[in-house]
């Protein structure tokens, strides 16, 4: 996955070039993920530059609210609240109380220290799934990709990590890309998320706070996603079944997804450009 270097936009990634079944690639230049948008710069060329028309916030009420998004030019947005069920049973999960954390390592350590973090991460993760909030969230972001008259779309959450990768995990699953590159694109992220939390892992070890914990916060790790895809494998059996039964998708929307994001023989912009061929090892880094 190629990461798109923009000055006002963290972790901004396009799944564009990505390997796929039987030599397919994923289209590049349709579909996005980031962190949030508050810091956007509709004049960064970077950002300017991808055309998005639609972007899909999956933040909770308070995030946008503290951090309202800056949309590129000519968007429209679609919000998306993944987590609005789990706030109302569980309260914030670490995943949206990043910078509180960060900034308090006794809270941290007291409320996720021993092992906690990740078992609560594991249970947000499995929410994804379960939660109803979280299933009308993923449902819309893929009526949307499917579209007839779909441009390019952008979604993100706060780091744009978890609920943004579980999104990502779902698309590329959708379009056939194979476990490999399934998970190799969600840990993809965690070089970007580290860089931009930097500060904030600096300051939350000064103050006495546990680096790896830190890094359990702001990072993703194989066993998030396990957590996920086995909540998948209990209640639907497989992926397809997820998106058909507990996203109420029409396979019709999942085909139309297909045809659109789904390049043959090589590496394509949108419909009508010239393909590219490129062999898997020469992916991109990211």
């Amino acid at each position: 996955m190629a990461a798109i270097p923009a000055d006002s936009v963290a972790n901004l990634r396009d799944l564009g070039g990505l390997p796929l079944a039987d030599g397919r690639t994923v289209r590049p230049g349709l579909v996005f993920r980031s962190a949030q948008l508050d810091r956007l710069d509709p004049g960064d060329p970077a950002v300017a530059g991808l055309g998005v028309r639609t972007v899909v916030d999956f933040r909770t009420d308070a995030e946008r609210g503290e951090r309202p998004d800056r949309l590129p030019a000519g968007a429209r947005l679609l919000v998306a609240d993944v987590l609005a069920d789990w706030l109302a049973t569980s309260g914030l999960p670490p995943a949206a109380r990043l910078k509180t954390l960060l900034s308090r390592p006794a809270l941290a350590e007291e409320h996720l220290g021993g092992g906690r973090m990740r078992e609560a991460f594991a249970r947000t993760y499995r929410a994804f799934v379960s939660a109803d909030s979280a299933r009308a969230s993923y449902a819309a972001l893929l009526a949307e990709l499917g579209a007839p008259d779909a441009g390019p779309l952008l979604f993100h959450c706060t780091a744009g990590k978890d609920r943004t990768g579980w999104a990502a995990t779902v698309v590329l699953s959708l379009l056939g890309a194979d476990e490999e590159t399934v998970r190799e694109e969600y840990l993809s992220v965690n070089p970007a998320v580290r860089q931009a939390f930097a500060p904030m892992i600096e300051g939350f070890t000064a103050q006495g706070g546990d680096p790896e914990l830190a890094l359990e916060l702001i990072g993703v790790l194989p066993e998030y996603l396990d957590a996920a895809l086995d909540e998948v494998a209990v209640r639907h059996g497989s992926m397809e079944k997820y998106v058909r039964e507990g996203l109420g998708v029409p396979d019709e929307v999942t085909e139309r997804i297909r045809e659109r994001l789904a390049a043959d023989g090589g590496v394509t912009g949108p419909p009508g450009t010239v393909a590219v061929p490129r062999r898997r090892g020469d992916r991109p880094p990211g």
